[in-house]
């Protein structure tokens, strides 16, 4: 990506030696003038000023060339940031030689996803010396975005030619996905809850529920008496029943984005939200919780977490790994995968209709929740399982 000046040739010799600016044309013509006009009369007077104004352009062609000399750019790495914050990008532009460097354009040409170029102007970079440049870049949507090209330009000393020139400086900035503040999430909370029920029978788990709870919250219709905290519901005049932890017997939880399937795109950036929100809901809970994706298979960490999710795209190659034997929260736009799932597994599925429910839904063994367009992502995924 290049800033396009007002034609090839004019943007070509300002890249590899200098173009006139307007007071260079301007000067330009008058010592053409002069020229002229003293080879009609024979005046030495005009031939003098017709030649000073020549050795003035010459000048001002050759200064700005050697003005970029010794000018050296760097980079200091990109903080990742999550969709929707700012980039904070940092640039030292560094004077390597014994005289100072004034009048300088600086252009980063970032990706066109990210906006268009961004300028400054320097007046001054001392000898030996660097000018800190710092500028923040909104961001929209998750990512990982590289661009490599810095530009400098300048007419100094004179102001009578432009000339700029190009260096490779490479950048990486990580955009992670927007993660949702989650209070709570059936879909995870309830995972390993049918395997608890059969190792832990109904005393023992009344005896031991004290040592379990995890929160508090207000009564729902359905909600077993036994689970009232009294204590509280006296204090708030209000019902308020224990949130139990789920027991798991130890396994891990396993998040799995379907992205070698077919995706609309603003539905995939919907699933990769859920699945970051999913990822780091279950840390929180304290739960054993690793990542799947057809490209990565199964990874954990959230910083490598992250970075999966910042570079996944739908219809990616898949590795045609087999998938752990570990209970499932399956991600997904394509509801053939569902038939695949294992016992105990749980589903999201994206995409369908609201109060539309297809038969692969209606038939399947396992708990899971319908994400549709229609609703805020993080209100569906606080709902209770169908």
């Amino acid at each position: 990506m290049a800033i396009k000046n007002s034609s090839p040739i004019i943007e070509w010799l300002e890249n590899h030696w200098a173009t006139p600016a307007f007071s260079g044309w301007l000067l330009g013509g008058i010592a053409i003038c002069f020229f002229g006009a003293a080879a009609n009369t024979m005046a030495g007077w005009l031939y003098i000023l017709s030649g000073t104004i020549a050795a003035l352009l010459g000048l001002g062609a050759v200064l700005p060339i050697q003005s970029q000399r010794h000018l050296k750019v760097h980079r200091l790495p990109i903080t990742p940031v999550s969709a929707g914050d700012d980039l904070t990008v940092e640039v030292i532009i560094e004077n390597t030689e014994k005289k100072p460097k004034t009048l300088i354009q600086v252009w980063d040409l970032i990706p066109h996803v990210l906006g268009q170029p961004v300028k400054t102007a320097i007046e001054v970079i001392p000898p030996q010396g660097q000018k800190f440049w710092t500028y923040y870049l909104p961001t929209q949507r998750r990512g990982v975005y590289r661009w490599q090209e810095v530009q400098l330009r300048t007419g100094s000393p004179l102001g009578l030619f432009w000339c700029r020139r190009r260096q490779e400086v490479c950048a990486k900035a990580i955009v992670y996905p927007q993660i949702l503040p989650l209070t709570q999430c059936p879909l995870i909370d309830t995972i390993g809850q049918e395997d608890s029920d059969k190792m832990q029978s109904d005393r023992h788990y009344q005896a031991a529920h004290e040592g379990v709870t995890k929160t508090l919250r207000p009564y729902r219709h359905g909600d077993p008496m036994r689970l009232i905290h009294w204590r509280t519901s006296a204090r708030f005049d209000e019902f308020k029943v224990r949130e139990l932890e789920i027991i798991t017997g130890g396994e891990d939880i396993l998040i799995c984005l379907d992205s070698a399937s077919s995706w609309e795109p603003e539905i995939f950036e919907q699933g990769v939200i859920a699945a970051a929100s999913l990822y780091f809901y279950a840390l929180r809970s304290q739960l054993n919780v690793k990542f799947w994706t057809a490209r990565t298979g199964v990874i954990h960490g959230n910083r490598r977490v992250l970075e999966a999710l910042a570079a996944i795209e739908a219809e990616e190659e898949s590795l045609n790994l087999a998938l752990p034997n570990l209970p499932m929260i399956w991600l997904t736009q394509n509801l053939a995968t569902l038939e695949t799932l294992s016992q105990g597994s749980r589903w999201l599925v994206f995409g369908t209709e609201e109060g539309k429910n297809p038969q692969n839904l209606i038939n399947n063994p396992n708990h899971g929740l319908v994400i549709t367009p229609e609703q805020p992502l993080a209100l569906q995924l606080q709902k209770p399982l169908r």
